[in-house]
């Protein structure tokens, strides 16, 4: 391509030629930027979303394609150097199971295994520009095309790659047509649910969260039981681990019976002691019912512990375990019960992309020992089966773990994208016959070909697990979980996952779930809690405060380390039904991104860090303040009880040190009467205060102006008053409050007997 390098910067498109991705003389261009140069010439780019609704040829977006002279089940192929001025966030496998984030400049540090790939373009006005709302951001997503799952990586040679692989030496082709999806706007975070939106009308395979349906369980506090008592678990446990929760004030009205309640079997007679641990990942299921732990005079069976976590405890919600092939060694060809599923025994091929980061000991115990995997003719039998099962003795839902085992298993089922979409459909269909709502907790399936074959699931783990003795890996998990969340919060709930009550990093892992979007539940040993971290997480009758979307990182922060760089805060924002909330995270100090393996053993230290807070901070502030909002916010922040006046663009300094945190509600002030300027706060006593407002609305006549709320509680309840109110009442009755310099109003909410707990709040002003 003789003009591939030249210049074009002298080419003046119109603004819709502008706003399209384009492949001009060797050059991918999108908003009228080059994002890749020097692109080999079996490089194709071709409108996304043509005959779709909505689609990609409107907005710009692209799909990346490309041809191999030979066919293959997996192609390398290369789409050029990145231009000048872009900066990246990936996402990528960093094991088979998780991803994690990475950030930099050029493609040669792109890691392998990269999910998504997030670009920001700066100017060459420096660095300070990128965080201008001005900014230019591309998003490189590889998707699924045909029997084909496409992914990115670095070259050497400082090439921006995409594998592109079936899985089954079988499955071949010599062309990826629609592999990798291109798009670009002034917003980072439209553009990922525009995108998303769009992929999932074009492709068909999966659904935006938006038309998920949500399980009602999220919306209330749970109790899972592995870290309480990993395989060891036992109906005693599970009854005194409820009892002591409920006992505190913080009833669970959901449970997770993780591991450990299966029949299953230890076929590996290992002798050699140093291969042991790998064998218990080997061990197969051998029933699709409890096994003799749940039998016996605890509990007659599963059923009679159910009802009996129900009727004595008051748990609304249960869930089980298992792997998505049964268990982590798949099932038990010779067990009776399972031969009417076909088992046969298979040994998965992980892919090169995979290998080349960090290896797994689940995997190497799987490469060696095998796994028993279900006919997929018969998945939909075999799960069918089993939450029939479950479903008759009263359990709700499942959550399902080991989902990645499947994209190594492709070899004569058509490829791992094939494969993975049938156990997917078939699974989602089971829960569908036999769960009364969605209740489906996906879990270890952070890879490409289950999160773009999920057209019902809601809810997937956003991260590895929750590790409560690993003091280094407490702020990885939370910087994780929100970055991992820009990409699976537009088709999931992100699950923050479990966390220990009474632990050094209690505050910390309770504030982030606070701020998640999704659920609260933790795995604290019975009688092992810390109530006071759980009563700001946690309303008397079981219920959370949930914020609306899923919890991720601000904009400024898109494109730093928060974990290893030495001076970025961590902050992560979100929006309730009437107020923003943001969580200012210092990850810096106690830990360090596991991948690339570092070579000394990381000694953690405190490091205090100053940054800044905006009510901007918080996007689409504007879709909760109304129209005729002028700017003005209320900020209260929720560890030093201030409270401050700001406008929109004007910031407050943040000072923390390693491992703490400051939650901020955001609340605009609204002006009532045109004088009165007011906006509630919550309830100031829990982490996400907005939370529990539910309604506001004023009526004024010539006596006075009354401002309506509807909040939950009980609590004490925190508003922004510039003007002292005549008096304030909770449900009719006249209370008590007070009005501090800086205006916040409180006053207490006491109990109440009604069922859908929520309080009327009447705050009166007396006409001037």
């Amino acid at each position: 391509m003789p003009g591939a390098c030249q210049d074009l910067s002298t080419i003046t498109p119109t603004p819709r030629r502008q706003s399209m991705a384009q492949l001009q003389r060797g050059s991918v261009l999108v908003g009228g930027r080059e994002l890749l140069v020097r692109a080999p010439p079996n490089v194709n780019l071709r409108p996304a979303g043509a005959g779709v609704a909505d689609g990609g040829a409107a907005s710009g977006a692209a799909f990346l394609g490309a041809r191999a002279p030979a066919a293959s089940s997996r192609h390398v192929f290369s789409v050029g150097n990145l231009a000048s001025g872009w900066r990246w966030l990936s996402l990528f496998r960093f094991k088979i199971w998780w991803m994690i984030p990475a950030t930099g400049v050029g493609a040669a540090a792109v890691p392998a295994e990269t999910q998504m790939l997030l670009l920001e373009y700066r100017s060459e006005a420096g660095p300070a520009a990128a965080t201008e709302r001005g900014s230019l951001y591309a998003l490189v997503l590889p998707v699924l095309d045909g029997g084909f799952r496409a992914s990115l990586q670095g070259s050497p040679e400082d090439e921006l790659q995409f594998c592109f692989e079936s899985g089954d030496p079988d499955v071949q082709t010599m062309e990826a047509v629609d592999a990798v999806f291109v798009n670009s706007g002034d917003n980072p975070f439209k553009l990922l649910k525009e995108s998303i939106k769009m992929l999932s009308k074009i492709k068909g395979t999966f659904s935006h969260i938006e038309d998920k349906e949500i399980p009602s369980n999220l919306d209330w506090f749970g109790w899972c039981t592995w870290d309480a008592f990993y395989k060891a678990v036992n109906p005693s446990g599970i009854e005194e681990g409820l009892q002591s929760l409920r006992e505190g004030g913080v009833p669970p009205r959901f449970l997770i019976i993780d591991d450990g309640w299966q029949e299953t079997v230890d076929e590996i007679k290992e002798v050699n002691e140093a291969l042991r641990e790998q064998t218990v990942f080997a061990q197969r299921l051998a029933d699709l019912k409890e096994n003799h732990k749940f039998r016996g005079e605890t509990c007659k069976n599963l059923e009679d512990l159910v009802k009996t976590i129900k009727g004595k405890h008051g748990v609304k919600c249960v869930y089980m375990w298992h792997a998505l092939l049964g268990y982590w060694g798949g099932t038990l060809a010779t067990s009776e019960v399972m031969k009417k599923y076909n088992p046969k025994l298979v040994y998965p091929v992980q892919s090169r992309g995979n290998v080349a980061n960090l290896r797994d000991i689940a995997m190497d115990s799987l490469e060696k020992f095998g796994v028993g995997i279900v006919d997929p003719d018969k998945i939909y039998e075999f799960y069918n089966d089993q939450h029939s099962y479950l479903s008759s003795v009263g359990v709700d839902g499942v959550k399902v773990d080991v989902q990645n085992v499947l994209e190594t298993l492709g070899r004569g089922f058509g490829g791992r994208v094939a494969v993975t979409r049938k156990y997917q459909q078939a699974l989602e269909e089971s829960i569908a016959q036999n769960f009364k709502t969605n209740n489906l907790i996906c879990c270890m399936s952070h890879n490409s070909d289950s999160i773009f074959s999920a057209l019902k699931g809601a809810v997937a783990r956003a991260s590895e697990d929750f590790m409560p003795r690993e003091p280094t890996l407490q702020t990885l998990h939370i910087a994780s979980v929100a970055f991992n969340s820009l990409l699976l919060g537009e088709i999931f709930i992100p699950d923050w996952d479990m966390f220990h009550s009474k632990h050094e990093s209690a505050e910390f892992h309770g504030a982030a779930r606070a701020l998640s979007g999704g659920g609260v539940y933790v795995s604290d040993k019975p009688g092992v809690h810390d109530f006071s971290v759980l009563k700001k997480l946690v309303l008397p009758d079981g219920s959370i405060l949930r914020a609306r979307y899923a919890g991720r990182p601000t904009r400024d922060c898109l494109f730093t380390d928060p974990v290893m760089d030495g001076k970025s805060l961590m902050k992560i924002w979100n929006l309730n039904n009437f107020t923003g909330v943001i969580g200012v995270f210092n990850c810096q100090g106690a830990g360090q991104w596991v991948w690339p393996v570092k070579q000394t053993a990381y000694v953690p230290t405190n490091i205090n860090i100053t940054g800044q807070l905006s009510p901007s901070d918080v996007e689409s502030l504007e879709e909760i303040a109304g129209d005729d909002w002028n700017g003005e916010t209320a900020v209260y922040a929720f560890g030093s009880c201030s409270l401050s006046r700001l406008q929109k663009h004007q910031s407050l300094e943040v000072s923390l040190s390693t491992m703490t945190c400051e939650i901020y509600s955001i609340s605009p002030i609204k002006i009532f009467s045109e004088v009165v300027q007011f906006t509630p706060l919550g309830l100031i006593d829990m982490f996400n205060s907005g939370g529990a407002l539910d309604n506001i609305s004023s009526v004024a006549d010539s006596s006075a102006t009354t401002v309506h709320i509807r909040c939950r509680g009980p609590g004490r309840f925190g508003a922004y008053s510039d003007t002292r109110p005549e008096l304030c009442r909770v449900d009719e009755h006249e209370v008590e409050f007070t009005l501090a310099e800086d205006g916040l109003l409180t006053f207490y909410l006491p109990p109440s007997s009604s069922q859908d707990n929520l309080r009327h709040v009447e705050i009166v002003y007396k006409a001037s």
